[in-house]
């Protein structure tokens, strides 16, 4: 009968195939290493403090504190206990926090460039200590923001309106009995500020307005805010032209070797079977995800598109994690009828709720993101201690089904072992080739359960990295480097690729020796 292309593949071919993959996966990894910058580059500006001479503020107004009109548009003052500020009774209404991104740097102003994609910006807080203005219980900052932006050619004053809002941001701030002196700054977590999925402009102009209404108790008990610092995240500009030139070149290669495998299905005399079509699904899963329509943004304004690639990397996970769930049960060798989708029913619906779990938590955050920027889930207690206990929650789930794949696996090498008791009554050229089939198709586990592994991690460690900027914690220090986050791209092409080559449909015949008397025309994966 006709196998797969694992069954039949000379050990001299399977061994060229198997260095050539991992000399590219090795390829992967040193690109990210050596090449490859940092991902992701980080920006602190101190704001300036610009005065306003008006008393009801125009939300038209715009403070840059490097123009060339600096006198007119950010009347500056180092201090807000200047005396000058007492001497000209201005309020805190009057104050508008501002600052222009990116910063110049050696006298010379730079611009932000779009090869960084997206930024997310949290901002920290420096509240000194003041026994007549002590922080109250559970405090709540009320502040109006603006962004603008304008690009090189435009009038140094034409700044535009990109986002502009007035949001509430808890404060989570602690000073130790021994440090309560006038003066000592509280030490309080990074609140999260705005987050832009396109990084389309040359400049972004912020400003920040804490307005003070004892009134309406808004901002009363907050402290003696001293100075804000404006903390940008990007990515880095260099990684991001080897990440698309990476996708670049791999797309057409997995697409190329899917348009072969399927090739090999259609001219079979049978119908494929669910091993090969979740496999070719997996594939055509992975190509989307790998067309680099990211080159657009470049030239389009696209801020969308942050949303969009979350929506494609949880695509390929749901596809990913189910393969695998269907890849070891189609293996398990027993008695029973697995060539169904039904039979995993269980299992896929399980990975089902909790990819779509994860789509409604991105959705709750980043779809509104689109109209606000500074919409955060993190701004709430309740928000926060959602968040929280999703990344959690993903964190337990990812292990979880890590514990099951193997568990499933272990099944697997078990049912192998009791079909090896069938090998002595064969002939010794017989033999040979089924002893050196389960040695191929272990290895092939065993690398399945490497691959799960990396994922789980790399899915873990990229929510905890993004996480810890937005829940304030500066202590945790856990990111992916560059050769970690390109190696596991690598890693899954290469995977796939590998599995659609030895999965594949051969030409050459193999003859039954009477060990698999009910095995299904070209489907190793019961070899009965």
């Amino acid at each position: 009968m006709a196998g797969v292309v694992l069954e039949n593949l000379s050990n001299r071919k399977l061994s060229i195939l198997g260095v050539t993959l991992l000399l590219v996966l090795v390829g992967f990894f040193l690109i990210g290493g050596i090449i490859a910058p940092s991902p992701s580059n980080v920006i602190s500006a101190l704001t300036v403090k610009c005065i306003d001479s008006k008393k009801v503020f125009n939300t038209s107004t715009w403070f840059n504190p490097r123009s060339t009109k600096s006198v007119q548009e950010c009347d500056q003052v180092s201090s807000l206990k200047d005396q000058k500020l007492q001497e000209r009774q201005i309020e805190a209404n009057q104050i508008v926090f501002a600052q222009w991104l990116p910063l110049p740097r050696g006298g010379k102003q730079l611009d932000m460039s779009r090869w960084f994609q997206n930024v997310i910006a949290v901002i920290q807080i420096d509240i000194g200590y003041s026994e007549k203005n002590p922080i109250g219980p559970d405090p709540v900052l009320r502040m109006f923001a603006s962004i603008g932006y304008r690009d090189k050619h435009d009038k140094e004053d034409d700044w535009k309106v990109l986002a502009r809002a007035t949001e509430d941001r808890h404060l989570e701030c602690h000073l130790d009995d021994h440090e309560k002196e006038e003066g000592v700054h509280y030490h309080c977590n990074l609140i999260p500020f705005f987050e832009l999925g396109s990084v389309h402009y040359d400049y972004y102009l912020v400003n920040i307005r804490i307005p003070v209404l004892e009134s309406r108790g808004i901002n009363l008990g907050i402290g003696s805010i001293e100075d804000i610092h404006v903390v940008v995240i990007h990515q880095n500009g260099g990684f991001t032209q080897v990440w698309f030139s990476m996708k670049t070149v791999v797309f057409p290669v997995l697409l190329a070797v899917l348009v072969w495998f399927w090739n090999r299905i259609q001219k079979l005399s049978r119908l494929p079977n669910l091993l090969e079509r979740t496999l070719f699904s997996l594939g055509i899963i992975l190509s989307i995800m790998n067309l680099p329509i990211e080159w657009l943004t470049l030239t389009f304004n696209m801020p969308y598109m942050l949303l969009v690639g979350d929506i494609r990397q949880g695509a390929f996970y749901a596809m990913l994690l189910s393969f695998w769930m269907i890849f070891a049960g189609e293996h398990m060798m027993d008695q029973v009828e697995r060539n169904k989708l039904s039979v995993y029913w269980k299992h896929l619906a399980a990975v089902i709720f909790g990819c779509v779990c994860l789509f409604v938590f991105e959705m709750c955050e980043r779809g509104v993101q689109l109209t606000n920027p500074f919409f955060s889930i993190w701004t709430t207690k309740v928000g926060t201690n959602l968040a929280l206990t999703f990344i959690i929650l993903a964190g337990m789930s990812a292990c979880l089904y890590f514990i099951f794949l193997c568990y499933m696996i272990f099944k697997v090498f078990r049912n192998i072992s009791a079909k090896k008791l069938s090998l002595p009554h064969m002939s010794s050229v017989r033999r040979k080739f089924y002893m050196g089939l389960i040695y191929r198709f272990k290895f092939l586990m065993l690398i399945t359960l490497l691959c799960a592994a990396l994922t789980v991690i790399f899915f873990i460690i990229s929510q905890v990295s993004e996480g810890s900027w937005k829940w304030g914690d500066e202590n945790i220090s856990l990111e992916y480097t560059s050769a970690f986050l390109t190696g596991v791209y690598g890693m899954w092409n290469v995977y796939v690729i590998g599995l659609l080559c030895m999965y594949a449909p051969s030409h050459k015949a193999v003859a039954n020796d009477g060990w698999c008397t009910d095995c299904e025309e070209g489907n190793f994966t019961e070899i009965c």
